[in-house]
């Protein structure tokens, strides 16, 4: 039964997304972009992704393997932070805590693969890369499948090296982004309190959820960043 519920949840979040982002132009490639800016350049007590990573290279003394192993475990512990923080209240205060859910979210997981991918010798000030740091976020099984259906051109490893930049792809991959994100939040509201309405289970299994995503977000960014040379 717990299985079904969730099963529904998901799919219901797949159809209300789009819908989302078209009442909510905001919550599609702005918003978007304006994650992966504060990632690049820093927000509030989080310094700029690049520095982040170097300071967790400098700690495992060179080892880039290392580095990146620690900032995926630094960053699942901000996502388990971030989502029990904006998942208490249950769907009662969805409306409101939904947007910061995904924005938190998607800044902590901009910021981790930014920092994986400079950690392998990629420019982040590289469209390309912007875009492939981007479509790691989707997920591998999200990206293995809009690539078959031909919604995405490529997986990140070759977005991230193609010859040149298409414009086009940046808008593609904001929205695509988006919903996605969108989906989600709006699928773990559902999956967590439905049936439920107890508010503090709704917060735990939020932080857990975001932390899990997280870190296969991570892998599989360390997976796609093959080093480019050696440092």
């Amino acid at each position: 039964m717990a299985s079904l519920k969730k099963g529904l949840a998901l799919q219901t979040a797949r159809q209300l997304a789009p819908r989302v982002t078209r009442l909510a132009p905001g919550l599609t490639q702005s918003f978007v972009r304006e994650a992966l800016h504060r990632a690049l350049v820093g927000i509030g007590p989080l310094p700029p992704a690049a520095q982040a990573a170097e300071t967790q290279l400098e700690e495992q003394r060179g080892d880039v393997d290392k580095a990146v192993r620690e900032l995926i475990e630094n960053h699942v512990a901000y996502a388990g932070v971030e989502g029990l923080a904006t998942n208490l209240g249950g769907l009662v205060t969805a409306a409101v805590t939904a947007p910061a859910s995904i924005t938190g979210l998607a800044l902590i997981q901009c910021r981790m693969v930014a920092g994986i991918a400079h950690l392998r010798g990629y420019d982040l000030e590289d469209p390309r890369v912007r875009n492939a740091i981007l479509v790691c976020i989707l997920g591998e099984d999200a990206v293995r499948t809009m690539v078959k259906r031909h919604q995405l051109p490529a997986p990140p490893m070759a977005i991230a090296t193609a010859p040149q930049h298409d414009p086009e792809l940046d808008r593609t991959v904001s929205t695509v982004l988006a919903g996605e994100l969108v989906g989600r939040v709006i699928g773990k509201r559902l999956a967590t309190t439905v049936g439920k309405r107890v508010p503090l289970v709704g917060g735990a299994v939020g932080a857990a959820t975001d932390a899990w995503s997280t870190y296969r977000v991570g892998r599989y960014a360390g997976r796609e960043f093959r080093p480019l040379a050696l440092r």
